[in-house]
């Protein structure tokens, strides 16, 4: 496969983050749509999730940034706010040795006042949801008279959502001849529509359409009692990391009361929560310190989380395409995982699961040792501190170990964000550090922490 390094035209900056983050060979989305969007074409993508593709177009863009103006240049547009943090967390470690570059988010939950302050400072790149994006727009706050690139990310979930009259308007606010890049997991009509409509003369790819059956091992149960079902489940596989989904918020909050009654480590996902709620989940349940998210299909795209075992669909979706992307939440990169279904008998509209899920009888409860609930040795603890306070992983890391006396072993995961930091700390320590720096400095500075 090639390499990044055979880019002749990917500067030294980036190639030196690219040697930091460990990319070497690129995925075969990578190797075919960097070329293209170098060239300033047109693209017209499908690749399944987990591809790379989300790097596919972060580099070639940052080449091709004018860091002289304020104006924003690049406009990427995704469906889910968890996916616009995703696609902004790839910019911003690509752009570790760019200094002076500005990614702005749109999406709601936050305040729209303070982006449009922001944006009044200027930005680069804007990665949103077509909602907020349309706000902005709305309110003339956000002004695309300077967009070289658009790129429409995870279009078809943004068609399934209803925006296609919001892209298309989206569109129309900027110069007609910008390049827009359009990726997408599957080809549906409207895509084809919207192709037309927006696209021209695209460079066709696709890659990588179909999820290797080898890496998640599809299984499905049919049950009568999917509360008893889903216990007997976790008994007898005991996955380190559990993602359950349901198709409502109310199975959601209902199937995480029962699962904390019985003494699991479990954090909720869903739609109605706030922003930060929804941010601090995710790190809870990427770090280790819960065991279990119970979820809507808010997490089925842009939860780029390595390392989780197991899917388990307590609900089955009635669009098989969602049914996709949830159980390819487990496998990434290049893991193996295991997804599994309860099917209700006689349910018409779920049946898609028999005919791709290897049908087995539900694990026999005797074979299996006592109940063990999955608990976690880790909590989190967060500093109220974070990016704009210039706040960095070593000198946590540091403050902890030198000046506290952790053992580096009793540190997990480390999350940076604008205004927190997140620390995974062993069960054993955490009181300890938290009481510990409410005279401890971290960079000759006191900051406010609790455990989440």
């Amino acid at each position: 496969m090639a390499t990044f390094s055979s880019l002749q035209e990917i500067p030294q900056t980036l190639q030196k983050a690219l040697q930091k983050l460990g990319f070497e060979t690129m995925t075969p989305i990578q190797e075919r749509a960097i070329p293209a969007v170098l060239s300033n074409k047109d693209l017209l993508a499908q690749s399944k999730t987990g591809s790379g593709k989300t790097l596919a177009f972060a580099l070639p863009l940052l080449t091709r940034l004018d860091l002289s103006s304020s104006k924003p240049q690049h406009l990427v547009i995704t469906p889910t706010r968890e996916l616009a943090e995703q696609v902004t967390k790839v910019f911003r470690a690509l752009a570790t040795h760019t200094p002076n570059l500005k990614v702005q988010t749109l999406y709601g939950g936050v305040p729209l006042r303070a982006q449009a302050d922001a944006l009044e400072k200027g930005a680069h790149i804007l990665i949103g949801t077509p909602g907020r994006i349309e706000d902005h727009l709305g309110k003339s706050t956000l002004l695309l008279d300077n967009i070289k690139t658009l790129v429409l990310d995870e279009a078809d979930r943004m068609l399934d959502m209803g925006f296609y009259d919001a892209i298309v308007k989206i569109a129309s606010k900027m110069p007609k001849d910008k390049q827009i890049l359009l990726f997408s997991a599957t080809f549906p009509a409207k895509i084809e529509q919207l192709s037309s409509s927006l696209l021209h003369d695209p460079v066709v790819i696709k890659v990588d359409t179909i999820q290797t059956p080898q890496k998640i091992e599809e299984v499905v149960h049919t049950v009568k009692s999917k509360n008893a079902a889903l216990q007997q489940l976790i008994k007898a596989h005991q996955p380190d990391s559990l993602l359950v989904f349901a198709n409502t918020k109310a199975d959601v909050i209902t199937l995480t009361q029962m699962l904390e009654e019985q003494g699991h480590d479990v954090i909720t996902l869903h739609g109605d929560l706030e922003q930060q709620e929804r941010n601090e989940a995710v790190i809870l349940f990427a770090n280790g310190s819960r065991r279990i998210m119970v979820a809507t299909d808010v997490a089925s795209r842009g939860l780029d989380i390595q390392g989780i075992d197991m899917v388990i669909n307590y609900d089955l979706p009635f669009d098989e395409e969602i049914y996709t992307h949830r159980i390819g939440r487990t496998g990434r990169a290049d893991a193996r995982g295991k997804a599994i279904s309860l099917y209700l008998s006689g349910s018409d509209k779920t049946a898609y699961v028999l005919e791709r899920a290897q049908h087995l009888p539900l694990p026999d409860p005797k074979a299996h040792t006592p109940k063990q609930a999955l608990c976690s040795s880790w909590e989190t603890l967060c500093i109220l501190g974070g990016k704009k306070t210039k706040l960095r992983a070593g000198d946590i890391l540091g403050t902890f170990c030198k000046e506290i006396g952790i053992k580096n072993s009793m540190i997990g995961k480390i999350t940076i964000t604008e205004n927190r930091s997140y620390v995974a700390l062993s069960q054993d320590v955490v009181k300890e550090v938290c009481k510990a720096l409410e005279h401890t400095k971290i960079k000759k500075r006191k900051y406010k922490a609790w455990i989440l």
